[in-house]
């Protein structure tokens, strides 16, 4: 209810969670949703007409003052980004997020925002604490001492900084959700910045479809991690942002799973069973990682929980439908989304 009759902005609109965010939006009473990405509008994942589209660069100040005019609350969830092959080998260009971060703040503050809304990243926590595949769910004050993950993890850690400085020193109510590994339907599955469980649905489904019986795991499969379906992830945004909490929270699902078994799941939905070939050379991140949910249930009585072996059987039945039915592009891919 809280954004009834609300003017709002989505930056990074034209991604896998923006898409997600402003089609809820749209159906939940908001006076006006502005939805925004770099990309033009042939390239969002999903393209609703009843939003202000804007394809803009929010890294230019200017764009950000733009964005923010008129509204009464900015999620900042712009930004280059990718699954892991993408993070370690990119690292200058995560960094390179903090100018949208910053813009953004400036912005809101500018244009008198009542509440600022930064997608944070389980990237910012120590390394050190997640050095083993048995891994202990990670508290929010397990950020600090800082040493997150090289590029993206910090530019993160910077800008969850940044967000608690505007708000002591200017007043600008600032919600911080540190996102966990987050999937499902209409995200990337190719390309390069695909994350792993679209990433192993897909070489699933080629194995299968090409009678090729063997799978290529980056790491050695033993890594293990939590993963948030996208419902999950749209509901726990909107009740953090429209919440009281003043310090970052953890909006991940706790059911952790290794890589092994995230391949096995899929290789059931298949009906197949795949030869494992391990790539000990790939990007395979921290050796594990999971949510701790304490803070976010006792402050909203709410966790993530939609169970990963439903949520991925939904994510394989699409990026299998995709596959099959093969690329199409432009604006037929955004009309066809948009409907969905």
């Amino acid at each position: 209810m809280y954004f009834n009759h609300k003017h709002v902005v989505v930056s990074g609109a034209g991604g896998f969670i923006g898409g997600h965010l402003v089609k809820k939006l749209l159906s939940s009473g908001a006076a006006s949703v502005r939805a925004i990405d770099i990309k033009p509008f042939s390239e969002w994942h999903q393209l609703f007409p009843d939003a202000d589209n804007l394809a803009l660069d929010l890294s230019d100040r200017a764009n950000c003052v733009a964005a923010s005019t008129g509204a009464d609350v900015v999620f900042q969830l712009a930004a280059d980004m990718g699954g892991m092959g993408f993070i370690e080998r990119n690292r200058a260009l995560c960094m390179l997020n903090v100018l949208i971060n910053a813009h953004m703040l400036l912005a809101a503050r500018e244009c008198s925002v009542e509440q600022f809304f930064f997608s944070s990243s389980a990237c910012v926590y120590n390394l050190a604490k997640q050095s083993s595949s048995f891994a202990v769910p990670l508290r929010e004050e397990d950020a600090y001492p800082a040493m997150p993950e090289d590029g993206y993890g910090w530019e993160k850690l910077f800008s969850e900084r940044m967000c608690r400085s505007f708000e002591e020193d200017f007043g600008l109510k600032c919600r911080v959700a540190r996102f966990h590994n987050v999937y499902g339907p209409l995200g990337t599955w190719r390309g390069g910045r695909e994350k792993a469980p679209a990433a192993i649905c897909r070489k699933v489904i080629e194995a299968k479809l090409s009678g090729n019986r063997s799978i290529e795991i980056w790491g050695d499969g033993s890594q293990t991690r939590s993963f948030m379906y996208i419902d999950d992830c749209i509901a726990g945004t909107l009740a953090i942002a429209a919440s009281n909490m003043t310090e970052p929270v953890n909006l991940g699902s706790s059911e952790l799973v290794t890589i092994d078994q995230l391949v096995s799941m899929a290789e059931s939905f298949a009906g197949v069973h795949l030869k494992r070939r391990y790539n000990l050379q790939a990007p395979k991140g921290v050796s594990g990682r999971n949510s701790d949910n304490t803070r976010i249930l006792q402050l909203l009585h709410w966790e993530p929980s939609f169970p990963l072996l439903n949520g991925l059987k939904i994510t394989y039945d699409w990026i299998d439908q995709e596959m099959r039915r093969g690329v199409i592009s432009g604006r037929d891919m955004a009309l066809r989304y948009a409907v969905i």
